[in-house]
């Protein structure tokens, strides 16, 4: 890339810059004895030409929308259409979700993003004892199809991209969205949109699964080969980098790990004689924006380019939209702050920003409050204008990869990529992500990380603004915070109770037990099984009991 002069030239340069520093540190010395990435990556004073000398550009970089995508997944990137702007959103009742969504929907947001309970995550009705407490709480309750029917009503399905943060159960949903949509009259074709699917990070960093790996993965198959035939537009996993980080790993880790988890994705489906190029279009990933900001956008970046090697290099994809990493961001909800929360508007302005920078598809910007409650409507407005102004106002979208040709920025994102590939090794040398899970490997990295980076905090090596430095006293501040009314699980359960007396209950248990023949039979779809008993108003925990009866439930044993 540099002429073998032009380099000697800087060396040389260079060793009188060095001379000169030490003159200027030993007047004025630096901040710290070294400097680092968020992440636990040392970072040199200053980056050259030398530093990058080995790059190549059409091999490492090339243009926006070839191969291997570092600069972007398309052609003129946000010069043809911003990314989705997202709000992940879902409260108590369906009722009440969906007049937050048509509010979001008329602030200028473009996609929705769904956000259920607990009990709905880990597959109970809202009457079963272990939800208790927890209804509507962290997001909305869906027990049927009545309320994905409530959810949606009066927002038209073929005009929104939708995506559901749903996992163990995640067939059961989609089946619903797409039953939602024949009432609407809308051709399941023309359903856009994303399950997030990703079972393997639950075993890793959240904990909502319900069944164990194989037949898990065997659901996931399912959809991946049902869509790939009826519903072409949707996005079949959401493989989630966004919690394993949350749970405290770092920027490489979150790269790793995540595509670790992608890779064995593929294999599943590979294995089940599904063809990569086809379902491998319909792959998206979920990444978290942190706090560093050249560390997320050299994150981004790395992850595209890594991932269009897995895919291009180790499975012999050749079709060029199977091998792009496309992917949704989320601020990062474990930066926010109780205290002072109104400095998270600029920590999620920041790391909006750099996932902008670092190419996003679609973007969720975190609202100021959530370290408090459950966002408020003026919360959440503030973080959907963050995106609009960055947006409309900054000028960063109209050229592509702006950033692109930075020294540090291009040795970071070679870096990044480096250490990630040796993760990913040691886990193929493990015999794979489930080995590695089953182990407790991946888990006990990620603690490691988290660890280290609350030691960091404690020792005020790492400040967080508000929290162990200017700090200020806010004793008394009343605030005003959203509460979710106790009475919403008294009437869900009252809904729930109606629907099982007035349906056709006969019908209800013929469907559930064609889904338990199914299930005893792994050459057959669930999927098919599955959306006839949701039309039949098949309940979430009933289905899902019958899989735990058949499946079992995972208990998690880590073996160190």
């Amino acid at each position: 890339m540099f002429k073998e002069e032009e380099l000697k030239k800087i060396s040389e340069t260079r060793l009188k810059y060095e001379e000169e520093v030490k003159k200027v540190t030993q007047k004025y010395p630096e901040r710290k004895g070294t400097f680092s990435t968020c992440g636990g990556i040392s970072v040199e004073r200053l980056y050259t030409p030398e530093n990058i000398k080995d790059l190549d550009y059409l091999e490492d970089l090339n243009f926006p929308g070839e191969y291997p995508y570092t600069r972007g997944v398309q052609p003129t990137m946000y010069r043809g259409r911003f990314w989705t702007m997202r709000q992940y959103a879902g409260y108590a009742s369906a009722e009440e979700s969906n007049e937050r969504y048509k509010y979001l929907l008329q602030q200028g947001q473009t996609g929705l993003s769904v956000a259920f309970d607990l009990p709905t995550q880990i597959g109970y009705d809202s009457d079963h004892p272990m939800a208790q407490g927890e209804v509507g709480k962290v997001g909305v309750a869906i027990d049927s199809l009545e309320d994905m029917e409530t959810l949606f009503d009066g927002i038209p399905l073929d005009k929104v991209s939708t995506s559901m943060t749903i996992n163990a159960p995640a067939s059961i949903l989609l089946a619903m969205y797409i039953a939602v949509g024949e009432k609407q009259n809308v051709p399941i074709d023309k359903l856009s949109g994303t399950i997030q699917n990703d079972i393997l990070k639950e075993y890793i960093a959240r904990g909502t699964y319900i069944f164990p790996p194989k037949p898990s993965m065997r659901l996931i198959t399912d959809i991946f080969e049902f869509c790939s035939k009826h519903v072409p537009k949707w996005n079949t996993i959401s493989i989630s980098g966004y919690h394993i980080r949350e749970a405290g790993s770092t920027a490489v880790q979150e790269v790793a790990f995540t595509l670790a988890d992608g890779i064995a994705y593929v294999e599943a489906a590979v294995k089940k004689g599904l063809d990569p190029n086809v379902f491998g279009r319909r792959l998206s990933f979920f990444f978290n924006s942190h706090n560093d900001f050249l560390e997320e956008i050299a994150k981004f970046r790395a992850a595209r380019r890594l991932w269009a090697k897995i895919m291009k290099e180790r499975f012999g994809v050749t079709h060029p939209d199977a091998q792009k990493l496309r992917f949704h961001t989320q601020t990062a909800g474990s930066t926010l702050t109780a205290q002072q929360p109104e400095n998270n508007i600029i920590r999620v302005t920041i790391q909006a920003l750099a996932a902008v920078l670092g190419g996003t598809q679609s973007l969720h910007t975190n609202s100021f409050d959530e370290a408090l409650a459950l966002p408020s409507e003026d919360s959440v407005r503030i973080a959907l204008r963050t995106q609009q102004i960055i947006a409309y106002e900054s000028g960063v979208t109209n050229t592509i990869d702006p950033l692109a040709g930075s020294y540090y920025l291009e040795w970071l994102t070679d870096e990044i990529e480096r250490r990630a590939q040796e993760y990913i090794s040691k886990i193929d040398e493990m015999g794979g992500m489930l080995v590695a899970i089953e182990r407790g490997y991946v888990q006990q990295q990620i603690q490691d990380s988290a660890y280290a980076y609350q030691r960091a905090i404690e020792k005020g090596e790492q400040i967080v603004v508000g929290v162990n430095k200017f700090q200020i006293e806010e004793e008394g501040k009343s605030r005003k915070i959203l509460r979710v009314d106790p009475s919403v699980a008294e009437k869900q359960i009252a809904r729930l109770k109606a629907l099982k007396e007035r349906r056709d209950n006969v019908k209800v248990g013929d469907v559930l037990e064609e889904i338990r023949k199914a299930a005893r039979d792994e050459s057959q779809n669930l999927m098919p099984k599955i959306l006839e008993a949701v039309k039949a108003y098949a309940t979430l925990g009933e289905i899902c009991n019958v899989l735990r009866e058949e499946f079992g439930e995972y208990k998690e044993s880590i073996i160190l």
